[in-house]
């Protein structure tokens, strides 16, 4: 930019800042490994002056593969410090994928964690990259790879410049889950990332005292921005390389942890866990992925977390909206307060606000019922999709950003989300949300996950049916589910079929995969034995 008084906005002056600022104060904690900001800032830096060594330059891609440790913490400062563009990968994506990704983004670089060397090996004749990284020990055959400490650069008589040009140029890609096709990715901009961050400060309340446990896969919408939103304000780092329910718990009482984000699964894997109990810190848990039932919001509140809800997609950076709770809530039935915190609110700070539409772009009526698609615009939306101009138009027609969620709007301004548009039944043309069937059946004491698809039906097209994970130890028949939930919505949408199982299938952020189990149903159109 070239006013005197205009700053291109990037994240990475969160961490120049922090440096000067914080000097000696942990930043990054991984079991008995610690670092101070300083040295979260000296490495951030060797890693810049290493990848330019090995001949990054302007927006050239340096993907990562490795869990919540702390060498990819520091990418999301030191590979942008070097020009280069972070993409951090799934680290549940199959080596095919991987191979995909990687060619699509014309990835340079990979650095891949000694854990994960296994999904690289099947592959490593169709890489072409110039350097493989290793970050620990291994070795990946038919590849020439280099130790990660090695190439770092500690030259500290070369400076590093912390600020860019242009704020507008992609700072990291991230790609979408590729459930209905060939991933996708999704290009964030340093000015996006630095707005997303500021947002996540101020929504999930953090402060220089904040200590944020690492719960959430830092490959996932780059942590929600949060590698670069707690630097900003100097928080510490918790990193979790797996998530444990006991392990999180011991975290919370031996490192004090205030902090974290997750999906509402992980609230219910860590409410229910042997573990639990009040903590004599508070705990603020800022929960997205899929609506929180009411009733998961209700236990995790007797535990003394205070739930942020929002709401958003890997092309809004993660959150985009959030629940805003009033101060008038607090006179209300706990259940009802539970009930207005489920929804996804209204627009962050950051962003040009939220709105449901109808198929020609106006907006539904206020009413709490007349459904539409949720769309989005502005610094709290991506840049593009990489090298798909077409899917970037269509997912921007109108000018807003097209969510294919579908939801309502309340005469209080706040949006609750009914469903993906994927996701709605559609029985004898009654549209039934499968997010209000699941929070009926999770209310019920004995459930603790629910998940609820539509199957063919010869007479409706397509009836609901329930997938349940019981508590340990708890019993209950499909029988006394439906009839729990013919208490509580109308008959025609409950479950003609609720099957009760052990576990139901998960990305590795916690979020429930519907297309596996819809799948299943709908292949041969079988005919299933009601329970």
């Amino acid at each position: 930019m070239s006013e005197p008084n205009v700053t291109a906005l990037t994240p990475l002056a969160f961490l120049d800042r922090a440096a000067k600022t914080f000097p000696g104060k942990t930043a990054i904690v991984l079991g008995g490994r610690r670092a101070t900001y300083s040295e979260f800032a000296a490495e951030a830096a060797a890693l810049a002056r290493g990848l330019a060594r090995l001949g990054v330059g302007e927006q050239d891609r340096v993907a990562y593969l490795a869990p919540n440790v702390p060498e990819l913490l520091v990418a999301h400062f030191g590979v942008p410090l070097s020009k280069g563009v972070l993409v951090a990968l799934n680290t549940r994506l199959a080596s095919a994928e991987i191979a995909y990704i990687l060619a699509h983004c014309d990835a340079k670089i990979l650095v891949v964690h000694e854990s994960l060397l296994d999904s690289i090996r099947p592959i490593a004749g169709e890489l072409r990259l110039s350097t493989v990284v290793v970050i620990g020990a291994g070795d990946i055959a038919g590849v020439d790879a280099v130790e990660y400490r090695k190439i770092l650069d500690h030259n500290a008589h070369e400076p590093i410049d912390w600020t860019v040009r242009d704020e507008l140029a992609t700072i990291s890609i991230n790609y979408t889950s590729g459930t209905t096709g060939r991933p996708k990715g999704v290009m964030y901009t340093h000015r996006g990332a630095y707005l997303n961050a500021m947002g996540e400060l101020i929504h999930s309340r953090h402060t220089s005292g904040s200590v944020y446990l690492w719960t959430l896969p830092m490959f996932h919408c780059n942590g929600w921005c949060t590698p670069w939103a707690i630097t900003a304000i100097g928080g510490t780092h918790i990193c979790l390389e797996a998530i444990d329910s006991e392990k999180i718990w011991t975290l919370f009482r031996t490192e004090g942890g205030s902090h974290f984000n997750a999906a509402p699964t992980v609230l219910v894997m860590l409410v229910n866990s042997p573990s639990a109990a009040a903590l004599p810190q508070a705990v603020t848990v800022t929960t997205a992925g899929a609506p929180p039932s009411p009733t998961i919001i209700e236990q995790a509140r007797v535990l003394g977390f205070e739930i942020i809800h929002v709401y958003g997609l890997t092309e809004t950076y993660g959150p985009y909206s959030v629940c805003e709770t009033q101060s008038d809530w607090a006179e209300l039935p706990a259940t009802e307060q539970a009930r207005l915190a489920a929804r996804q609110g209204v627009g962050m700070i950051h962003t040009d606000g939220v709105r449901v539409v109808d198929k020609y772009m106006t907006d539904v009526p206020a009413d709490g019922s007349t459904i539409g698609e949720i769309v989005m615009r502005g610094n709290g939306v991506m840049k593009g999709y990489l090298n798909d101009p077409a899917a970037t138009e269509k997912a921007f027609e109108g000018g807003w950003f097209h969510s294919g969620d579908l939801g309502v709007m309340h005469p209080d301004g706040y949006v609750e989300l009914r469903d993906r548009s994927k996701d709605i039944v559609i029985s004898g043309g009654e549209n039934i949300s499968s997010v209000e069937v699941e929070q009926v059946l999770v209310s019920h004491p004995a459930v603790l996950e629910a998940a609820v698809i539509g199957v063919p039906s010869e007479k409706w097209g397509e009836r609901p049916k329930a997938f349940v994970v019981t508590k340990p130890n708890a019993q209950v028949t499909p029988d006394e589910l439906r009839s729990h939930a013919a208490t509580r919505m109308a008959k025609f949408k409950v479950p003609d079929v609720i099957d009760v199982i052990d576990a139901l299938p998960k990305t590795s952020t916690g979020k429930i995969q519907k297309f596996q189990l819809r799948d299943r149903e709908w292949s041969g159109h079988h005919t299933r034995i009601q329970g």
